[in-house]
């Protein structure tokens, strides 16, 4: 089983190359940057300036939500029995994770109630999308034939690793923070609470970088998530790519490396980055609710 495990494996990572190779490419074409680059599924749907078309990018936000309300549905209705299942007790680690680790440590505890939901459910979708990102998935913009029929390739793509999707996804925390504040403080008392109390002669150097820092939490919170996702899947797809572009003495190095990056993104980097978003998201709620603290 072992052997089975590690040669499926080493399949899932090279399969994902053939979403490199056109038709007519030549290894000169080979740039790992060219998955970023998001061709429209179907007719442009464009309302005003905004363009609301399918794309790879899109497709995996869909895959990514129904598998997150999957996740749900499945791990956390349960009806407990006599022992506990492995089904019960992952959706158990998955709620203590949520509610200790994330919401008490950043919400204050008249506010875990409200903003529990949100920020476990953060942390759950963005898991999956992350996760998701490392599975080769016939989702890419490239196409081969099998039996006349063209069929998208395999390929490995991370939407998280595209900075529209975390600055949406931050967005929606920088909101929710101000509104949270405002309601809970009123708006006099809110951006007050931004102002520290300093000599009089500081304001005017002051204020202007209170107000920058609350923008800066916007900034941080998408380009960390944009930024890890996309270093790492650039250096997967890097790996992969030289088992195909460079001489066959290199090509046990690549399996290696890209292996080793592929795990510890898997491993480390999906989940860790899940956390953090959730994380600084109930902080910066939890701070706006209370900013005296």
């Amino acid at each position: 089983m072992k052997r089975l495990a590690a040669t499926l494996f080493a399949l899932a990572l090279v399969l994902p190359a053939s979403a490199f190779a056109q038709d007519t490419a030549t290894e000169t074409d080979f740039d790992p940057a060219h998955e970023w680059e998001f061709k429209t599924w179907g007719p442009e749907l464009k309302i005003g300036p905004i363009d609301m078309s399918i794309n790879k990018a899109v497709a995996y936000l869909m895959l990514g939500t129904i598998v997150s309300i999957v996740v749900g549905l499945v791990f956390m209705r349960v009806r407990i029995g006599r022992g506990p299942t492995r089904r019960q007790a992952v959706g158990e680690t998955i709620y203590e994770v949520a509610q200790v680790q994330v919401a008490e440590q950043g919400l204050p505890t008249k506010a875990i109630g409200r903003w529990f939901p949100y920020v476990a459910t953060l942390m759950i979708f963005i898991w999956v999308i992350n996760m998701l990102g490392f599975i080769p998935l016939p989702l890419s913009d490239e196409r081969w034939e099998i039996g006349g029929i063209r069929v998208p390739t395999l390929a490995i793509f991370a939407a998280t690793s595209t900075l529209s999707v975390t600055l949406a996804l931050a967005l929606m925390t920088f909101v929710f923070t101000h509104v949270e504040g405002i309601r809970e403080n009123g708006a006099r008392k809110y951006f007050k609470s931004w102002i520290p109390d300093v000599p009089k002669g500081m304001l005017p150097m002051i204020v202007p970088l209170e107000i920058l820092g609350q923008f800066m939490r916007l900034v941080s919170l998408s380009v960390r998530l944009y930024a890890n996702m996309l270093a790492g899947h650039m250096l997967i797809l890097t790996f992969i790519g030289l088992i195909f572009l460079v001489t066959p003495w290199v090509f046990p190095i690549s399996v290696v490396l890209g292996s080793v990056f592929y795990l510890f993104e898997v491993v480390i980097v999906v989940s860790i980055q899940a956390y953090i978003f959730a994380a600084l998201s109930a902080i910066y709620i939890g701070s706006a609710i209370e900013p005296e603290h």
